[in-house]
């Protein structure tokens, strides 16, 4: 997605700097190549004009002839440039030699160059694909370039390149390997190898090394080495069968033994993986359960688009009764109450659709934007400042329902929408839509399967219209109950007298209740809860006074007991927080929740912090999970009061390294450990197997009841 925007963005830039005074030059004219092959490798010479770059990351090579196996390209240190299109980067600037080792048959040979380069004046060209038809000569053998006396002298250390012979292959489709030859004398250092993979659509396990050899290093103290010759293998997880080239990044450190340590090296690796075939390994996992969010995204990915978004608007109708959602039914029924008492069906309909639209829209366009740019439109829209701005205008909100105050709009934009005929209309509906908007950040609060697969399907796939689709369309199906509800307020709320009154006070409530739940993300437990009770009691005692206003017998009893109810839970409340309570949805801890267990996680806040837990969990033949946490996310602590605190859960778990990353201040070290799982917002609980790698399609996103969850993990664990 991001190589496709960079595209459309440099096709737009040299259409617009085609009537420049200096037109630019073609990219054929600005970076020129010859290709010269030898009996060893294959050089690649640019020579690049001034004021043009080229990109070092961009730059790649493959051949026609599979009897032809090309090594690791050898590129020369280029310089450091920051721009906006690739950030801070490694470019090539008038000249740039590229050496390609290659073996096999000698012969003709097509080699194909991959590259992508700009101009100083502000311009980038679109990625550009070369080719070259050469001859390879009849491998010699060689030395590897450097003289016997050479190496037995001590005191000249070899190059690098020549101490550390790096090559690699693909063992199956989803297994890479990657081998050190190490020349004697030299080694390299155990917890200082590092690869990352490049390709969008595949995903890397854990780098398996064997163990190495318990130095008392000058550099780093007690660690661990290799001499001599090391294989890793790494295990992939691939995002389609076709055969594709492995794009990895390499990175390691040596040293000659009594001498010289030399610096990190990296190198890019590109590994030939074949089709992935019914019969490879990798493949029997796809026959295992894949949970939900992968079956959707499936769905999303190859289903007829119709009903894919009629699948969307029915499991957004049931997230319609989640915590998340059920917030906005007393914004939307405020709305239509403040209406009056002659409100028709059809503009309680109108209003209602011009809520959920806004509402809709807002969160579909929120949604495509940071999945494309590999954002988190949770962690952007939690922010304390929007909280606290959004409870703000509830408690407003609800002030205006107790009479406290009208809510209008200013006298001289009255006069000048009552020009247009249409004043009250008008205000009405652009205020409904900035509701909707706003109601947007609730939604945000839960992240649920069919959530994710959307974003999942933007992501890695760029197709946003499919994902698109499917957002709007789960919104949509979010709205429906809103709709019904909006829609019929015009006929079950009384239109006039005193029951009119108390149906906006009961909104009015809703709404300061709605300001303490937006306010739970940033304030303390303890805190949150009496604030409950202060609200709950509160309502209570003005629904007692509402008794004397009622005139039937029946509604002054049901009347009563809700108000000696909301009184009672309030107190309830109270003492609970006295006793160490901090959830509002137990109001009996005091009595009875005193003595449940909680899982107990090991805290991690980086990629490494993840690398050296898998580490040791596989070191002592365990399972491990990972579950991403914030303060904002409801569904998380509906996870951690109800799921997490149940004992079946708690035994299926007991042989389970248990990791949690607590992802609330959303900062750098977030942002990465999100990135490199690739996960868009808690909460997400992520498995691993006992040889650290993940267990493909088995993520739990959103809240999981206790049952299905211990059922999950046994399903996991059963192999």
């Amino acid at each position: 997605m991001i190589r496709l925007l960079h595209t459309l963005l440099c096709l737009t830039l040299l259409a617009n700097t085609a009537f420049a005074t200096d037109d630019p030059l073609r990219p054929e004219k600005a970076f020129r190549y010859t290709v010269l092959p030898n009996s060893a490798d294959i050089l690649v010479s640019w020579e690049i004009e001034p004021e043009y770059y080229l990109y070092k990351k961009r730059m790649s090579f493959a051949g026609s002839d599979p009897s032809v196996r090309l090594g690791k390209p050898i590129f020369p240190v280029g310089e450091t440039h920051e721009d906006e299109f690739f950030g801070k980067s490694e470019v090539y600037r008038l000249q740039a030699d590229v050496r390609i080792p290659w073996s096999g048959e000698a012969g003709p040979f097509t080699l194909t160059i991959k590259s992508q380069g700009c101009a100083d004046m502000g311009l980038c060209y679109p990625p550009q694909t070369w080719t070259a038809d050469i001859v390879l000569p009849e491998p010699e053998p060689v030395s590897r370039g450097v003289p016997d006396f050479v190496k037995e002298n001590s005191e000249q250390p070899l190059p690098g390149p020549e101490a550390f012979v790096v090559t690699h292959r693909a063992i199956d489709p989803f297994t890479a390997e990657i081998r050190w030859s190490i020349e004697p004398g030299y080694y390299i250092y155990k917890d200082q190898i590092s690869v990352e993979v490049l390709n969008e659509d595949i995903q890397a396990g854990r780098l398996q090394l064997p163990q190495g050899q318990e130095v008392d290093d000058l550099e780093y103290g007690l660690t661990e080495v290799y001499y001599g010759e090391v294989v890793a293998r790494l295990p992939l997880s691939r995002g389609n069968r076709n055969a594709q080239t492995l794009e990895l990044e390499l990175e390691f450190q040596g040293c000659k033994k009594d001498s010289i340590c030399y610096p990190p090296q990296k190198s890019l690796l590109a590994v030939q993986l074949d089709e992935a075939t019914t019969a490879s390994p990798a493949l029997a996992d796809s026959e295992k359960p894949v949970s939900e969010q992968g079956r959707l995204t499936q769905l999303i990915g190859s289903g007829n688009l119709l009903a894919v978004m009629a699948t969307f608007a029915g499991l957004g109708l049931l997230l319609a009764f989640t915590p998340c959602v059920l917030p906005m039914v007393p914004i939307l029924s405020g709305i239509i109450a403040g209406q009056g008492d002659n409100i028709t069906s059809l503009r309680a309909f109108m209003l209602s659709l011009t809520y959920v639209l806004g509402m809709a829209f807002t969160y579909t366009a929120a949604g495509i934007f940071f999945a494309a740019a590999g954002g988190q439109i949770q962690a952007l829209l939690q922010q304390p400042w929007i909280i606290t701005g959004v409870a703000f205008l509830f408690v407003v909100l609800a002030l205006a329902m107790f009479g406290t105050f009208t809510l209008q709009l200013p006298a001289a934009l009255q006069t000048k929408l009552n020009a247009t005929s249409d004043k009250q209309r008008a205000g009405t509906y652009l205020g409904t839509a900035v509701m909707g908007v706003l109601s947007a950040l609730v939604v945000t609060t839960c992240v649920a399967p069919p959530l994710v697969a959307a974003l999942t399907v933007i992501a890695e796939t760029g197709d946003m219209l499919r994902g698109g689709a499917s957002l709007f369309a789960m919104s949509i199906g979010m709205g429906i109950p809103l709709l019904i509800i909006g829609t019929s307020a015009g006929k079950l709320i009384p239109k006039a007298g005193a029951w009119m009154d108390a149906v906006k006070e009961l909104f009015g409530f809703m709404m300061l209740g709605l300001a303490i739940w937006m306010l739970e993300r940033l304030l303390p437990g303890s805190v949150t809860i009496l604030l409950w009770a202060t609200l709950a009691i509160a309502a209570g005692a003005r629904m007692f006074v509402h008794l004397k206003r009622l005139a039937s017998a029946g509604g002054k009893f049901l009347t009563g007991v809700l108000s000696a109810g909301l009184i009672i839970y309030g107190l309830l409340l109270i003492y609970s927080a006295t006793q160490g309570g901090t959830n509002p949805l137990k109001p009996l801890y005091a009595f009875s929740e005193s003595s449940e267990v909680q899982l107990e996680f090991k805290l991690i806040k980086t990629v490494d912090d993840l690398d050296r837990e898998l580490a040791k969990a596989t070191d002592e033949n365990r399972y491990a999970m990972l579950d991403f946490y914030a303060d904002w996310c409801v569904s998380c602590k509906e996870m951690e009061h109800y799921t997490f605190t149940d004992p079946g859960v708690q035994t299926a778990l007991e042989n389970t390294l248990l990791l949690q990353a607590d992802v609330t201040a959303n900062d750098d070290a977030d942002r990465a450990l999100l990135a490199r799982m690739g996960i868009f917002g808690p909460p997400t609980i992520i498995f691993f197997d006992r040889n650290g790698n993940e267990i493909s399609g088995q993520r739990v996103i959103g809240f999981q009841p206790a049952e299905r969850f211990r059922q999950h993990i046994q399903t996991i664990q059963a192999d």
